[in-house]
């Protein structure tokens, strides 16, 4: 299937989950840009222009991700959820975007890249 190659911010506090993923992105393809853990450091990468995709976490140590969602939604730069909550740990608000179950399988996650880049196109 693949996608174009992106420039990719990973915001997940497991540390090991996000090394995985960072690994699977880089055989895919994909440049990871950078790794946070925080909603506050997420929200200084969502602002720069070397990143035109995102893989949230929802609940990063108590905090919903809910706030860089919104800042990735307003800049046009497609993302998607990846959580052990699937769809139930959406905000009513974020209902309609896509959300992969951890663990989650490596061709889940390139179709949920590719689909929610042609969304963002459309």
């Amino acid at each position: 299937m693949g996608t174009d190659p992106r420039r990719i911010l990973i915001v997940e506090d497991e540390f090991l989950i996000a090394m995985l993923l960072e690994d699977l992105l880089s055989r895919m393809g994909h440049h990871v840009v950078a790794c946070v853990a925080r909603v506050d450091e997420a929200m200084k990468f969502v602002d720069q222009p070397d990143i035109d995709f995102a893989i949230l976490d929802i609940n990063l140590g108590g905090e919903k991700s809910f706030p860089v969602a919104t800042l990735l939604r307003r800049r046009k730069i497609p993302f998607i959820f990846a959580t052990g909550y699937g769809t139930e740990g959406l905000a009513d608000e974020f209902r309609d975007e896509l959300a992969l179950r951890k663990p989650y399988d490596p061709l889940d996650l390139e179709r949920a890249i590719a689909q929610a880049c042609a969304r963002v196109r459309s």
